[in-house]
């Protein structure tokens, strides 16, 4: 069961932001010639701040993180710039994925330890 507090939920939900991201940044590519094309980006500084939030309800505990939100933004593509961005999100994945290693890690010590 997801909770709020625990890293394990908390590194599922950055791999999905990570995907959807990834998502967002190639649709921006795949259209950078596409006239009146809407720029696409997740931004993860809005679900990262709420993550240790104390107000979180009960409601929200049992149903889990909101729908992920993309922004809209009416600037041209770049294509460099969206490579860039592609690439911050490859290091943000390899950080999330190094996480959920340790996570993993750390389970099977606890399992271990207590045989």
């Amino acid at each position: 069961m997801f909770t709020s507090l625990d890293s394990f939920g908390k590194v599922t939900l950055m791999m999905d932001l990570i995907s959807q991201r990834q998502k967002a940044l190639g649709s921006n590519i795949a259209n950078v010639d596409t006239p009146g094309y809407i720029r696409q980006d997740i931004d993860f500084g809005q679900y990262l701040s709420t993550m240790n939030s104390p107000l979180e309800t009960k409601l929200s505990t049992k149903l889990g993180p909101s729908a992920i939100a993309i922004e809209q933004t009416e600037e041209p593509v770049n294509a460099s710039t969206e490579l860039l961005k592609m690439q911050e999100n490859s290091i943000m994945y390899s950080m999330a994925t190094r996480r959920m290693s340790n996570i993993v890690t750390e389970m099977k010590t606890v399992i271990n330890v207590g045989k």
